[in-house]
């Protein structure tokens, strides 16, 4: 049986040892910047390429992430290090960024390239895409179930890639900006906070005439971390996974100890191995080291089709559940402890009690005592009758983890010719490398003279050269034309071997990096490229020029009465993204042909758009495509590659717009999605300065409209959990306000017709009085986002920024008076107050004092 990858993350050099040790078949790391962990460890120049030898010698590939989006001003120092690390002879990189892919694919066409998780392929037609692009691998998101992984391998060349333990994300990867929001730290960027690991209260209201929450209060919820996802094990689900056509399972960890690492990589080896030998049946106690190494509770995710995705009582480690409290004895401080496992607890372990709104940690010190099958544990304080007790570090744990560490499992083995050239050893090796075998000669630096009284023998010499012992090497065979009757100290051969192996190393690693043409060629390519920095005003013309051609306005709406009031508001373009009952239900096919009738008949003479869902799985295209040929559109706006790659495939001539989820950085991903689009929204995780940068280069050659969104409440979040369902199963179709409390902000949420939830940021952007700096940046359009509100809110709107375009375009002696004038009128209308967003101050791009 072929059996699938195991890949292992390394954060640390510590953790990527104990990967190869505990038999990964490849590890997945980062360096100092532009990977998606910040925090952790990670590698600095001189680590990366040891960790390349490492690993290579030892049969153990290396993916290098480059994951996170990139500015033009970063475009430099990226494409350098691509290079770098195309020269350093990594096995292959992630990368998120499409401009960064395309980029890769000028520069080092031969390198290996696996669409990261954060690009958030999540059905067929973006598989197809990113094979289109050049990629050998991509990783799917992990809302993707085994099912749906299988019927997107059929007929690809690209490898599909699946996590199968760790930690699970509340939102799709590559689509969340809540920890941007709330403090700057972008998940796009690496430097993710978080908060969905915090507590919520969950409240439901009404809606006033502006479509604004109104009335909210808490819903009967006990659960604290509303967001809060357990942690992803498909161990015993792993035979089922094997039969499928997913290339490599990918474990999550970069931020998880080197312990951590060995254990959960050692386990999910050995199955596998069992299951190539046909013999292998879930253990029970691989499951229970599994959550001793860390969890959350643990659930077979989306991979599995598990219901059970929320672990919304708790957000740390929960330990694994051994017994609970029976009795406490006051005088001794000893609590008695019913064992529901034969685990127990031993010294040096350590232990939580858990009793409601009580939590009690402590490390046993003592010698253990059991009497009456009860368990006596001396603690600090009294713990509650029938507290629950986990075990949250084990001994027994660290134990094997150095077992694990001290196995040598990587021999690769050498085939040995030796012969005599006038009493010189001269040895002739051939040993396996990534492009076939390779041959080595080692010629040793002494002499053999006749012995005098003891000879070595061949077994003797033949000893000493096997002696490999501490290094990736084993000698397998051995040809020996040995003249006899000659002598050389032991310390000779030993050093003989050393220079077989360091020979070998050598051949080894070299045959793993590309040749020198080769990467001559790519310095060539990347000194052609033109990445220095270009001034806005050679790109867009003169900033303050009265003949600029203004921005046209845009209003995304949800239905028909929004539609109407962004007509009337004067806006130029609508994007419509109906609420419908869901594609599976009967009649919506025609609901949704007669809402975008409709819509198109209160449009007249104003462009209607019709916006697609965020996510688009295989069964909304299969329902969506076909209806193009029916409607009467002047173009669909799309927020991911596979519902591009879709239209394009079905009907080539319709335009095609990208939203915000397209996470346009730089002007490599406008180049790369021309000419598919005809206008793209940009990211609102971008300064001014950096949307100029970018705008500036794009105008360089012939791309598509870009357009930037300037007011409504941000969507940072969409996930495959329907929130309001934990408390109220119609919350579907209720017509009720929602929104997310934490310690002083409200975030807004919907759902969709498929009941994912989607979460708003709890203030209103609102650009309006930077319309003046909004024309400077070159920008072909801006647009409000009105899905959620009511007519009367697109209505006004509209006509605010129709004013405020108005008023930048005339540049009056009251500019400023003027827009400061039309902010208020924006804020008095506005959900949970303004915010200008990144626009002006960016995102918080550096790291922290760690201390």
């Amino acid at each position: 049986m072929k059996l699938p990858e195991l890949l292992a993350p390394a954060g640390s050099p510590e953790a990527l040892k104990a990967a190869v040790a505990a038999g990964a078949d490849a590890v997945y790391l980062s360096g100092k910047r532009f990977g998606a962990r910040k925090f952790a460890a990670n590698f600095d120049e001189r680590e990366l390429k040891e960790a390349v030898d490492y690993t290579h010698l030892r049969g153990v590939k290396v993916y290098v992430t480059v994951n996170t989006l990139v500015r033009d001003d970063e475009l430099p120092e990226v494409a350098r290090y691509l290079l770098w690390l195309y020269q350093t002879g990594v096995d292959a990189v992630l990368v998120q960024d499409i401009g960064v892919a395309a980029l890769a694919r000028r520069i080092v066409p031969d390198m290996d390239l696996h669409a990261s998780t954060q690009m958030t392929i999540h059905n067929r037609a973006g598989a197809v895409w990113t094979e289109k692009l050049g990629m050998k691998r991509v990783v799917l998101a992990r809302e993707v179930s085994l099912q749906e992984a299988e019927e997107i391998a059929r007929g690809l060349n690209i490898g599909l890639e699946v996590f199968v333990h760790g930690a699970l994300c509340y939102c799709y990867s590559g689509q969340c900006l809540l920890s941007s929001v709330i403090g700057g730290r972008s998940g796009n960027r690496g430097m993710c906070a978080q908060p969905c690991r915090k507590p919520y209260v969950l409240l439901r209201g009404e809606k006033d005439e502006y479509g604004r929450p109104v009335n909210m209060a808490a819903t009967p919820i006990k659960d604290r971390y509303l967001m809060s996802t357990r942690d992803l094990a498909v161990y015993s689900h792993l035979d089922r996974i094997v039969k499928s056509p997913i290339l490599s399972l990918k474990i999550e960890g970069r931020m998880k100890s080197a312990e951590y690492v060995a254990i959960v990589t050692s386990i999910y080896r050995k199955a596998l191995d069992s299951i190539a030998k046909g013999s292998w049946s879930p253990s029970a106690e691989d499951q229970r080291d599994l959550a001793l190494a860390f969890n959350r509770d643990f659930t077979g995710g989306y991979l599995a089709g598990s219901k059970d995705i929320m672990g919304r009582q708790m957000s740390d480690n929960q330990g694994f559940f051994i017994g609970t409290v029976a009795s406490y004895d006051m005088r001794s401080g000893e609590a008695a402890v019913r064992l529901n496992d034969s685990l127990g607890a031993e010294q040096g372990d350590g232990l939580v009690f858990q009793s409601p709104g009580e939590e009690l940690g402590i490390v046993v010190h003592r010698p253990l005592s059991f009497k009456d099958g009860l368990l006596k544990l001396r603690t600090p304080d009294r713990v509650k009758l029938g507290a629950r007790v986990y075990l949250t570090s084990s001994i027994r744990l660290k134990r094997q983890v150095e077992k694990i560490l001290s196995i040598s499992r990587a021999q690769i083995p050498i085939d040995l010719v030796i012969f005599w050239e006038d009493g010189v050893p001269v040895v002739e090796g051939k040993l396996k490398g990534s492009k076939g075998y390779m041959n080595i000669e080692a010629r040793a630096g002494f002499k053999m003279e006749k012995a005098l009284t003891k000879p070595l023998t061949e077994e003797q010499i033949e000893a000493q050269l096997r002696k490999t012992g501490g290094t990736p090497f084993c000698i397998r065979k051995v040809e020996m034309s040995y003249p006899g009757d000659l002598f050389a100290p032991l310390g000779s051969l030993n050093q003989l071997r050393r220079d077989i192996v360091a020979k070998a190393e050598t051949a080894l690693l070299e045959s793993q990096r590309p040749e020198a043409e080769k990467v001559l060629a790519a310095n060539e390519w990347l000194a052609a490229i033109n990445l220095a920095k270009v001034d806005p005003l050679d790109a867009v013309g003169q900033k303050t020029s009265k003949s600029q051609k203004a921005p046209s306005l845009a209003v995304y709406a949800d239905s028909l009465d929004v539609v109407r009031g962004a007509a009337e508001g004067g806006c130029e373009r609508v994007y419509f993204e109906p609420r419908l009952k869901g594609p599976n239900q009967k009649g919506v096919t025609k609901e949704l042909l007669d809402l975008l009738s409709e819509a198109k008949k209160l449009c007249g003479n104003v462009q209607l758009i019709w916006k697609w869902p965020r996510i688009t799985k295989d069964k909304y295209l299969k329902f969506a495509v076909p209806l193009l040929s029916q409607t009467e559109l002047d173009a669909v706006m799309v927020d991911g590659l596979g519902a591009a790659e879709a239209i394009v495939a079905a009907v080539p001539k319709v335009a095609l717009s990208g939203a915000a989820s397209f996470n346009v950085w730089n002007h490599f991903t406008v180049k790369q999605l021309s000419p598919r689009f005809s206008r793209l929204t940009l990211s609102p995780e971008l300064s001014s300065d950096q949307l100029a940068e970018l705008v500036a280069r794009s105008r360089l050659v012939n791309v598509p409209k870009l357009e930037l969104m300037v007011q409504g409440n941000l969507e940072v979040m969409v996930a495959e959990d329907c929130l309001p369902c934990a408390v109220f199963k119609d919350a579907r179709s209720s017509t009720a306000s929602w929104g997310l409390q934490d310690f002083k902000r409200m975030f807004p949420l919907w759902l969709d017709e498929d009941s994912r939830t989607h979460v708003l940021n709890a203030a209103e952007t609102c650009l309006v009085d930077f319309m003046p700096m909004l024309f400077e940046i070159g920008l072909d359009g801006v647009a409000i986002d009105a899905r959620g509100r009511t007519g009367k809110y697109a209505r006004e709107m509209a006509e605010i920024y129709q004013k405020a375009i108005s008023i930048a375009e005339k540049r009056g002696p009251n500019l400023k008076t003027d827009l400061e004038s039309l902010k208020e009128k924006a804020r008095a209308i506005s959900l949970g107050g303004i915010t200008t967003g990144h626009f002006i101050k960016g995102l918080r791009d550096e790291l922290p004092n760690l201390g």
